[in-house]
C-alpha cells in the first residue's frame, strides 16, 4: 500500500496534540474548544453538521430489502 504523505502528516500532527495533553481525552476536547472559540472570534465562520445525518442508500444494499423467510424445524423424536 503506498504511504500517503498528507495522511501521515496529520497521523504525526495528531499524536504530538495529544501526547501534549498526556493523552488525556478532557484536556484534548477543552482545547480543541477553546482553539474553535477563537477562531469564531476572530471571525471565522464554522459550519454546523446537519441537524439529521443523510440515511444510508437502502439500494446498494440488497439484503436489507430481500425478504427473509425462517422455518420451524420440528423435533421428531
Amino acid at each position: 500500500m503506498p504511504t500517503d504523505e498528507i495522511l501521515q502528516e496529520v497521523r504525526k500532527n495528531r499524536e504530538a496534540h495529544a501526547a501534549k495533553f498526556n493523552y488525556d481525552l478532557r484536556a484534548i476536547y477543552e482545547d480543541l474548544k477553546k482553539s474553535e472559540a477563537e477562531h469564531i472570534q476572530s471571525g471565522c465562520h464554522v459550519v454546523a453538521p446537519p441537524i439529521h445525518p443523510p440515511s444510508a442508500d437502502k439500494s446498494s444494499h440488497p439484503t436489507d430489502t430481500a425478504p427473509r423467510h425462517f422455518a420451524l424445524q420440528r423435533n421428531s423424536g
